[in-house]
């Protein structure tokens, strides 16, 4: 949590300094974002299918380590020939575990790195023509084509540190990616200021400066958690990537993570163009109210996302898919009542908040009202964000996968329009169609937990790549 508000912070310090500059800056940072987030959702599926397994094979690491020193004799014509046997079989297994988490995380990081590598083509090609594909003037482009050429540039180091950081995570180990993320955050938002507004007798670069701020960042996350990997620092080692198995269950989690975080920014496409249906202002509205709710709730949520991923991967590696079920509904219930309840606070206070956004009368209006659906539907947005995570840490990334793009297309974007449009509620259709969504997201979610075989998916896949003992 600690982690994600600072990396919060430093999104926002860039949209300060951006302001200061020009409000041409602004749209171009806020339109190169738009396509920022693609690489950006490539690194968390990639991240995903790491933490997935590293907290898997931990756990089994774990315990057959707690299962070598029990002491336990069991019967037969010789029980110390019968417990050396089963101890001999125990280390092979927690042997074979460690390696596999080795083996996940290093593949995850080279696979991460390598994908990165057409996003920064992109960017130095084409950031400016990307730009103005979106209907940016001129200038607007010019200065986003090279803000997301130098962001983009430094994408295979983004995605080498969010699967570095999960690949961590996945371990037990959330304070090292903590250290290295507030440290290079707190740099990177420092770096933004100074190099952006010209401070200190610092030459001033502008948006060039907050876009050199931000790949200085990812370069040095990226450095300092792959050497926290290298040293004895962490548990997990990186290895030379040489295991098939690993390489097809990492691709076969972390792909639908990939795509669910695709299409949901695809989905922005049309459900924006419908919001600047009704008006400029209501798009300008829902950008705000969005940002009042994820200012006051996105850390708890990610950082209770990453948690549960956490400890149901590590409960499974244990085989005990029970205690995965219940830290699954306990984390759950925990983020209803700490989420859920500041959704219902900012839904009370709304008006106070929205203001400190906007001072635009009409924006500010329809603001007030995104922010109290936000507010109000906490609970069944916190619902799906922890569920997903722990869906994820059982290798089960269809589910959450079905659930947001149906969601999302199937409410946020398809019942929208036809209320908004076709009915012509207007933006109540948008307010319905976007609580809809989350409702039904977290529905799909909670279904496959409570019925799905996703413990019995995880066991399969630990025993496919040797990180369980034989029970034969």
């Amino acid at each position: 949590m600690a982690e994600q508000t600072f990396r919060t912070l430093m999104r926002t310090t860039d949209i300060v300094v951006t302001a200061a500059i020009s409000p041409v800056a602004v749209a171009a940072i806020g339109l190169a974002d738009l396509y920022a987030r693609f690489p950006l959702w490539v690194g968390l599926g990639m991240g995903g299918g790491a933490i997935a397994l590293s907290s898997q094979d931990t756990g089994a690491a774990d315990a057959g380590d707690a299962g070598s020193d029990d002491g336990s004799e069991p019967g037969g014509d010789d029980p110390d020939r019968a417990t050396s046997t089963v101890e001999e079989t125990t280390t092979d297994a927690t042997t074979r575990a460690a390696a596999n988490r080795d083996q996940a995380i290093s593949t995850a990081v080279v696979l991460g790195a390598l994908l990165g590598v057409p996003f920064a083509a992109f960017g130095v090609l084409f950031g400016e023509q990307a730009i103005a594909l979106v209907g940016a003037p001129a200038d607007v482009a010019r200065q986003g084509g090279q803000y997301l050429a130098i962001v983009f540039l430094t994408a295979p180091a983004r995605h080498v540190s969010l699967v570095a950081a999960r690949s961590l995570q996945g371990t037990g180990d959330t304070r090292t990616p903590m250290y290295v993320n507030v440290v290079a955050n707190g740099l990177n938002i420092t770096a933004s200021a100074v190099l952006g507004l010209g401070l200190v007798g610092v030459q001033q670069y502008g948006i060039v400066g907050v876009g050199a701020a931000t790949a200085a960042a990812n370069v040095l996350t990226a450095s300092a958690l792959c050497l926290a990997l290298l040293t004895s620092w962490s548990d997990a080692n990186l290895v030379l990537p040489s295991d098939p198995v690993v390489f097809r269950q990492l691709v076969t989690v972390s792909a639908p993570s990939v795509a669910e975080g695709l299409l949901s920014t695809l989905a922005e496409f049309p459900f924006n163009a419908i919001l600047l249906g009704f008006g400029t202002e209501v798009n300008a509205a829902f950008q705000v109210g969005r940002r009042v709710y994820q200012q006051v709730t996105s850390p708890l949520g990610r950082g209770y996302n990453v948690a549960v991923s956490v400890v149901v991967g590590q409960a499974l590696g244990r085989d005990d898919a029970a205690d995965a079920r219940y830290l699954g509904w306990a984390t759950t219930a925990l983020g209803v009542c700490t989420v859920g309840v500041i959704g219902l606070v900012l839904a009370v206070f709304a008006p106070s908040l929205v203001w400190t956004f906007t001072d635009d009368p009409a924006t500010a209006r329809y603001a007030v009202d995104f922010a109290r659906v936000y507010g109000l539907t906490a609970p069944f947005l916190v619902s799906f964000t922890v569920l997903q995570g722990a869906l994820r840490g059982a290798s089960e990334t269809r589910v959450p996968l079905v659930a947001r793009t149906t969601g999302m297309f199937g409410f946020m974007v398809g019942f929208t329009y036809l209320a908004g449009v076709v009915w012509d509620y207007g933006v109540l259709g948008a307010y319905a169609g976007l609580a809809l969504s989350y409702v039904w997201m977290a529905f799909v979610v909670a279904s496959s937990f409570h019925r799905g075989d996703w413990a019995g998916r995880a066991t399969r896949m630990l025993a496919d790549r040797g990180s369980t003992a034989d029970d034969d």
